[in-house]
């Protein structure tokens, strides 16, 4: 499986961006599809995910602002972005695993995905 983000840019603070992650080979209707996010100088941290069976997830400091969402058919995931602050300043990363529809665990664990797409730079000015 491959993944190949892309929607990256510069961007003002309060405006938006749209990140598309394509998915190609798998069964993607089977993934846990998520967006990790590393900024200079820090960790890769978590963003947000969309289980196979539709449950979301967010990094609380993202709540309200970004939506993540996917289309099975055309295996891609997306993850809107409203109101960015410079905070978000980052290379966003897609990363998705194989998971049963009962299985809500690690989903917000780096470690726990099994395929990544390269990153797409998200910079926020003031």
């Amino acid at each position: 499986v491959q993944l190949q983000a892309s929607g990256g840019g510069l961007v003002q603070a309060g405006g938006s961006l749209r990140l598309s992650c394509a998915a190609s080979g798998g069964i993607f209707s089977r993934y846990a599809m998520a967006w990790f996010r590393q900024g200079p100088g820090k960790e890769r941290e978590f963003v947000a995910v969309i289980h196979r069976n539709g449950e979301r997830m967010y990094l609380d400091d993202v709540k309200g602002r970004f939506t993540v969402s996917r289309d099975n058919d055309k295996k891609m995931v997306f993850l809107q972005m409203n109101n960015l602050k410079p905070e978000d300043t980052a290379a966003y990363y897609c990363a998705g695993r194989s998971v049963i529809l009962t299985d809500t665990n690690n989903l917000a664990d780096a470690s726990w995905y099994t395929y990544w797409g390269q990153g797409t730079q998200v910079t926020v000015s003031s």
